[in-house]
């Protein structure tokens, strides 16, 4: 049960109120903003909260028990409150929101009413929409691992212990030309083979997209330049001549692991485990159900 402030409390009961909503981001690096639909900054615990900054809204559900609850918030972008290319960038992924009721005549009469994580985020013609999960979606995620023939540890994590920054597993070189937005002709580094790069990353170390990276689908050799197909077209067009970086990928099967890393004793998967149509077929004399080792 929410204890209202006895300012807030007594404005409530009055016959006429001077109440709005203001909101506060805190974003996971620490930076705080702070928004309201009032028509003047408002400034409490500790924040200013920005009038005249487009943000606004939907209507708010409630759902009683742990259902996981989402809602709506929309703003136009401006460089006294969020940036497009930091939005872009990920900036804003699983930052937390604060809702707070106020009394925008007396604002330290304030009541934070939910706490949120912004979850999808949604741009286009100068403005956003972010959706805003409630906390319980945490009990709907996954926790501790799953049985599975591929390895669920990502590429030089501490699980993995490959070392990516090794010479022989990342490539150095410049943008030479972009052929759309999901394909780009790096030159200037070493000879990979084709596919090395695949399920890897491409990451822009100058130019207007610099620090951020791009996951890669394949690349192949082409024209004594690399072709480099991304999974996802980029936010921004590179210019010719920005430096890049690619990292090898890794496709989490064992035989990858083995023969392209040397990393087998490291693989986080099962690659003995059976498949469905073995788990679940008959002993029909052709087939050998005794136990024994299925993967070499």
């Amino acid at each position: 049960m929410r204890t209202l402030s006895p300012g807030l409390k007594t404005h409530l009961q009055a016959d006429a109120t001077t109440l709005c909503y203001c909101w506060r981001l805190i974003r996971k690096d620490g930076h705080v903003l702070g928004f309201t639909e009032h028509d003047c900054d408002l400034g409490f615990a500790g924040t200013t909260f920005l009038a005249a900054s487009g943000f606004a809204a939907s209507e708010t559900v409630h759902e009683e028990g742990f259902s996981a609850v989402s809602n709506q918030v929309a703003g136009g972008f401006s460089s006294a409150a969020i940036d497009e290319a930091e939005l872009a960038a990920g900036s804003y992924d699983g930052a937390k929101v604060e809702v707070y009721l106020v009394n925008w005549a007396r604002p330290e009469d304030h009541q934070r009413l939910d706490i949120y994580e912004i979850g999808e985020v949604s741009r286009q013609a100068g403005a956003f929409k972010a959706e805003l999960r409630s906390v319980t979606h945490r009990l709907s995620q996954p926790q501790g691992r799953s049985f599975s023939r591929r390895c669920d540890a990502e590429l030089g994590d501490s699980r993995c212990g490959v070392d990516v920054a090794h010479s022989g597993l990342q490539m150095t070189g410049a943008i030479a030309d972009v052929d759309t937005e999901t394909r780009l002709v790096v030159s200037g580094g070493a000879v990979f083979p084709n596919g090395f790069f695949s399920f890897g990353v491409l990451v822009f170390e100058s130019g207007q997209l610099a620090g951020q990276k791009a996951d890669i689908e394949v690349n192949k050799t082409v024209g004594g330049a690399m072709q480099v197909d991304l999974w996802l077209p980029l936010e921004r067009v590179p210019e010719t001549g920005d430096a890049v970086r690619l990292v090898a990928g890794c496709d989490k099967a064992f035989s990858t692991c083995r023969n392209k890393f040397s990393n087998q004793l490291n693989f986080r998967g099962f690659p003995h485990m059976p498949g469905a149509d073995f788990a679940y077929s008959y002993v029909d004399g052709e087939s050998t159900h005794d136990g024994s080792v299925l993967f070499k």
